[in-house]
């Protein structure tokens, strides 16, 4: 095993990771409930992420981390971002915070499909079964049922937007794909945050309202929490192959859960619990068939060379 591969911290960093992610969630949610407008969120968790990252980089020595050739290919990336962004943040408040956080692990289902159109690479067996298993969970949360339009009178537009959400995260883990294979981590997760603030800049003259010291002090935290939760996850994948941490994601639905219950006295329809194994289910088994793929490719290399 290479020797900057540290499996544990890995695991550790990517399951703090989730933890951070939930309380942004949370935040985002408690906050659009004070009377802060969406796009005005949107654009604090982008803009207070260039200070903090560039200050970390500057602190590190590091900032020639940020070199780029490919400021076009960054500002394409921002815009899919961004829309996905507005879907994911959208879900949150429209949604119970688990029931939203299931609609995200969808994201696994959609890159199968995705990679097999854009990579021409056909899913096996085990994939296809997950991905039928797990667009089954999704039915079953979804189903119209005690004479409600759709599940139980959940906003139709939250599970658009949740669903909406899934797809294109796999959709910005291909660019993601792309982009790393000469950029930095650390890079690409500045340049969205620099491209981001520049395109959300001009919605802040509709959308920016005065507010208390006290909701300015959440704003802030929201966008530390933000940003520690993107260091995370880069770090996770320093340390760890994305295949080995992707299981802890799933850790995710607890924290929102709990955050749900105690926050908003609020907890996902009863309907939820049944959908929600069968979509983890789904997901843990492309994460287990992944690993075990770059396993057998690992091998395969070392037998060549050896």
């Amino acid at each position: 095993m290479p020797q900057h591969q540290r499996p544990f911290l890995a695991l550790g960093l990517r399951l703090a990771a989730t933890l951070a992610l939930a309380t942004l969630y949370m935040m985002v949610k408690l906050l659009h409930q004070r009377g802060v407008a969406l796009p005005e969120i949107m654009f604090w968790r982008q803009a207070l992420t260039i200070p903090l990252l560039g200050g970390w980089l500057a602190v590190r020595g590091k900032l020639f981390s940020l070199y780029t050739r490919r400021l076009k290919t960054h500002a394409l990336r921002t815009i899919t971002g961004s829309i996905g962004m507005v879907c994911l943040f959208g879900a949150q408040v429209l949604l119970p915070l688990p029931v939203a956080t299931v609609l995200g692990f969808t994201t696994p289902l959609f890159a199968v499909l995705l990679t097999a159109i854009v990579y021409k690479s056909p899913p096996g067996r085990l994939r296809w079964m997950a991905v039928a298993l797990g667009f089954a969970g999704v039915l079953i949360i979804t189903a119209p049922r005690d004479g409600a339009s759709i599940a139980g009178g959940i906003s139709p537009l939250g599970l658009a937007a949740g669903l909406s959400s899934g797809f294109l995260v796999a959709v910005i883990s291909l660019q993601i794909r792309d982009l790393t294979s000469t950029e930095t981590p650390i890079a690409v997760v500045f340049y969205f945050a620099l491209f981001g603030t520049l395109l959300l800049t001009p919605t802040m003259l509709w959308y920016m309202t005065p507010h208390s010291p006290a909701l300015w002090a959440e704003i802030i935290a929201m966008g530390v929490v933000g940003a520690l939760a993107q260091v995370l996850l880069t770090a996770a994948l320093r340390f760890g192959s994305a295949a080995s941490v992707l299981v802890m994601d799933y850790a995710t639905l607890i924290w929102t859960t709990i955050y749900g219950w105690t926050i908003f006295e609020q907890l996902p329809p009863a309907h939820t619990w049944a959908g929600a194994p069968l979509i983890v289910a789904a997901g843990m088994m492309i994460a287990l068939r992944e690993h075990r793929r770059v396993k057998e490719d690992r091998i395969k290399a070392a037998r060549e060379t050896a």
